[in-house]
């Protein structure tokens, strides 16, 4: 006869087993913890370890040989207070039923994992991404710093170009940050979400036009900022961690007053600013826009201001303007990237 005892005294229910199923069919993507943390916080005081979920998801074959390989320890990095950074990318464009394409643009917060913003846009150009940056903004407030790639629209194939994208930020007082060329893991708490919403969304249903992808959109959003428990949390929601900045965001810039002593002169239209007699190529970002020439301690060499940041330096010795990068004069928050 077989060997198997009558009773196992640690056995979880039929029905609490069915529960596990269900939660797990419910969301398929999300692991043993979280499905775990997530039916505590609905309420179920008893819920058996986690362990027994990874067990109840492998005998009714809900685990895929996928989803084993890809568990792993990671180190992670992170901003020690809410908005000191968020990070901005699009997610991969993909087709909808109705033949059109939709580009996801997602901003996160660094620190507390909070999703900010998650838009279905039908394009990438500025005026786009500009309307949903003023809607964050003003929902949530200002952050110190926005850290981006270098693709459309806010970064440059052009190491030699201050994007008007990069000029509105500073105009509010926020450094944009870019990562270094293929380099995405930067970015990798956007480049996260950006995988769950398409693992956990995307992968099991595709939005019928652009009204139903922002409303999927709305829909992954609340459930990641609410109720989806974050390892990097420690199981915690991002809701419960995020605080919105007290930086209040301005509809009109305030004109800004440079120091007596700086030498100051305005951006053409065509990117050129002349000084000494010499014209020099600046940026079309910054055109009809007043910049100021501040002496550096090395001989022949001035810093090119634009309110409280330095976009480049030139070279009298050289006649050349070098060094084209965003930094802030102070405190300049910028990570190595």
């Amino acid at each position: 006869k077989s060997r198997r005892p009558f009773h196992t005294a640690n056995k979880i229910s039929v029905e609490a087993e069915q529960k596990i199923v269900e939660a797990r069919i419910k969301e398929p993507a999300v692991g043993a913890f979280k499905t775990r943390k997530m039916m505590i916080n609905e309420g179920w005081t008893d819920a058996p370890s986690v362990s027994t979920f990874n067990a109840v998801f492998k005998r009714n074959g809900l685990i895929t040989k996928e989803a084993s390989e890809a568990a792993q320890h990671i180190v992670r990095f992170q901003k020690e207070n809410p908005n000191e950074m968020w990070q901005m990318d699009f997610k991969g464009d993909f087709l909808l039923q109705d033949k059109t394409r939709c580009y996801p643009l997602s901003i996160i917060d660094d620190c507390s994992r909070y999703c900010l913003c998650g838009d279905a846009k039908d394009n990438m150009k500025l005026i786009s991404v500009r309307e949903s940056l003023v809607k964050t903004f003003k929902t949530y407030g200002l952050p110190y710093s926005i850290l981006c790639d270098n693709g459309t629209p806010w970064g440059s194939s052009q190491s030699t170009s201050i994007t008007r994208f990069e000029v509105w930020m500073m105009e509010l007082g926020i450094l944009t940050v870019h990562i270094r060329a293929q380099h995405p893991q930067t970015q990798g708490k956007v480049e996260r979400f950006n995988g769950s919403y398409k693992r956990e969304r995307l992968k099991f249903y595709t939005p019928k036009d652009m009204v139903d992808a922002q409303l999927c959109r709305e829909e992954y959003r609340h459930f990641y900022n609410e109720i989806r428990p974050h390892c990097s949390l420690k199981y915690e929601v991002p809701a419960r961690v995020y605080t919105p900045s007290t930086r209040e965001y301005f509809e009109n810039i305030p004109i800004w007053e440079y120091p007596d002593d700086n030498i100051c002169r305005k951006v053409k239209s065509t990117g050129y600013i002349t000084f000494n007699s010499q014209g020099y190529y600046l940026s079309e970002g910054l055109a009809d826009k007043t910049v100021a020439f501040v002496p550096t301690e090395q001989d022949g060499v001035y810093n090119i201001v634009f309110r409280q940041f330095r976009v480049a330096k030139l070279n009298l010795k050289t006649n050349t303007i070098i060094s084209r990068r965003v930094y802030l004069l102070n405190d300049d928050p910028r990570i190595k990237v």
